[in-house]
Order: C-alpha cells, then sequence, then structure tokens
C-alpha cells in the first residue's frame, strides 16, 4: 500500500514546474480554500450518512488539502508537512497532562484518572494560555481573537458565545433564553411593520443568534440540528414529488393546502416506519 510519503511526493509531482499539473501549478492557498471547506463537509455527510465505506476516500482527500498546503508552504520556504505533524502533536500532547505528565509522548501514563469536568476546565485554561503567549499586547487581547472568521455561522456564533460564558456572560439557564427568544422575535415583527429591510435582516440575525444560545444551552450542536432540519425537509418534500408524480399530477398545479396534506402525510409514514 501506498504510504503518506507518497503522497507527499505525489504532490511535489503535481507541483513541478516543468513536468507538473497545469491546474495545480495555477493554485494558490486561497483559492484551494473552497475545496478544503467541501472536503471537510463531505467527511461530515459521510459520518453522518454512516456511510462508512466511503469515509476511507473523503478522508484521504481532506487529507490531500493539508498536503497540499504544505507543499505550497514548502516551496516559500515557509515550513513543511514535517512540521505541521510537529506543531499538532506538541500541541495535544500540552493540553493533555493528564494522559502526558511529563509532557513526554512516549512517557509513562498518569495513574489518577481526572474527572471529564476537571479535564475539560483543565483544557481551556491550557488554550487560554497559548492565546496569551501569541498576542503580541496581552492586555489587549480578548477572549474571541481566534475564533476563526471562515466557520460556518451558526457554529461561529456557538464558539463566540462558548468564550464570552468563560468569563460569566452568560445566561444561567436555558428558560431566560427563551424569553429573550420571543423578545427578538416581537423586534422582527416590529421591523416588519415598519418595512424596513436593513431593520429586518438585523432583527433576523438577532434572532438566529438567540437560537443559537438556546441550542448552546440545551447541549445541541445547532449546526448539526440544522443539517438534520435540511435532511428532514429533503425527504419530506421528495415524498411530496413522488406522490404527485405517481398520481400524475403536475406540483405546479397544486394548491398550497394539497401540498400541505402531503406534507402531513409524509410526517405520518416517517411515524409509522419508526414505529411511533
Amino acid at each position: 500500500m501506498y504510504q503518506l510519503n507518497d503522497l507527499l511526493h505525489l504532490m511535489a509531482r503535481l507541483r513541478d514546474p516543468q513536468y507538473g499539473c497545469p491546474w495545480d501549478l495555477k493554485q494558490d492557498y486561497a483559492s484551494i480554500v473552497p475545496h478544503t471547506i467541501e472536503e471537510a463537509y463531505e467527511v461530515a455527510d459521510a459520518i453522518e450518512r454512516g456511510d462508512f465505506d466511503h469515509l476511507p476516500g473523503e478522508l484521504g482527500d481532506l487529507l490531500f488539502q493539508v498536503v497540499y498546503y504544505s507543499q505550497l508552504a514548502k516551496e516559500e520556504g515557509r515550513f513543511e508537512f514535517a512540521g505541521v505533524v510537529d506543531a499538532i502533536t506538541r500541541k495535544l500532547v500540552r493540553r493533555h497532562p493528564h494522559v502526558f505528565p511529563d509532557g513526554d509522548l512516549y512517557g509513562a501514563p498518569d495513574m489518577a484518572r481526572l474527572e471529564e469536568a476537571a479535564i475539560k476546565q483543565r483544557w481551556e485554561e491550557i488554550k487560554a494560555e497559548e492565546r496569551a503567549e501569541k498576542a503580541a499586547a496581552p492586555e489587549q487581547l480578548s477572549l474571541l481573537d481566534d475564533v476563526p472568521g471562515a466557520l460556518p455561522a451558526l457554529s461561529r456564533a456557538a464558539k463566540l458565545q462558548k468564550r464570552a460564558a468563560q468569563v460569566g456572560f452568560d445566561w444561567p439557564e436555558a428558560l431566560p433564553v427563551i424569553d429573550k427568544l420571543r423578545e427578538e422575535l416581537d423586534e422582527v415583527l416590529e421591523a416588519m411593520s415598519e418595512n424596513d429591510p436593513q431593520a429586518i435582516a438585523d432583527e433576523l440575525g438577532d434572532l438566529l443568534f438567540v437560537v443559537v444560545n438556546l441550542a448552546r444551552h440545551l447541549k445541541v450542536d445547532p449546526e448539526t440540528a440544522l443539517r438534520g432540519a435540511n435532511e428532514k425537509f429533503e425527504r419530506r418534500f421528495r415524498f411530496i414529488e413522488q406522490a404527485l408524480h405517481e398520481a400524475g399530477r403536475p406540483i405546479e398545479d397544486c394548491t398550497l393546502e394539497q401540498l400541505d396534506a402531503l406534507w402531513g402525510e409524509a410526517k405520518k409514514q416517517e411515524k409509522l416506519s419508526l414505529g411511533c
């Protein structure tokens, strides 16, 4: 079987100025980013669908993105793939003192088993220390500094809120978030009544942000929840299309009430299939 060094060699060949692939030679960091995001989502999709036969291939596609960036950096004299491996290994050893008490990857394990809450707390403390080390002016350091701007909006909202919660800027429980949700919905309705497009967009953003906050308090990942809702919508809408196709009726000729009735039938069929 091919090994990691073979993949690194392949990448170097693709970028060879004289004999490489014309498409690969035209790429840079920015042009590869959309592919990286797409490959990460394809890994998540394979896992969510339980498609473990194709998961190795999807993981390979994602690994290739890391190899690609590393080759670009090597050409510019910035770093190499070995530096990427070294950096992540050192970071994980440092962040797991309960597993590597002496900071030695191959050292003896710590026989004392810590509670999960203590491990999580120490993990956050170490991350905070790392952020402080990165800051040129520690007095100006923000807890939010290293929350990536390129994250999907729902995931980034949850991460921003989680960071703020570390210093007590958070509701103590979920019920007050429900009250805030109602307040934000009223503000959306007010903006709608004034027919102000910018205000409507702003208030809808606030409403979504509070929904993310509610999800976080209920221990639900908002990105995963919305992906599930998307899949459910797609499944039920396909049921409507199939039912109308079998009946020989164009979907465009149906009223909303007729389509909604079929939607209800789709929900009923799902419950029956689950034994509910």
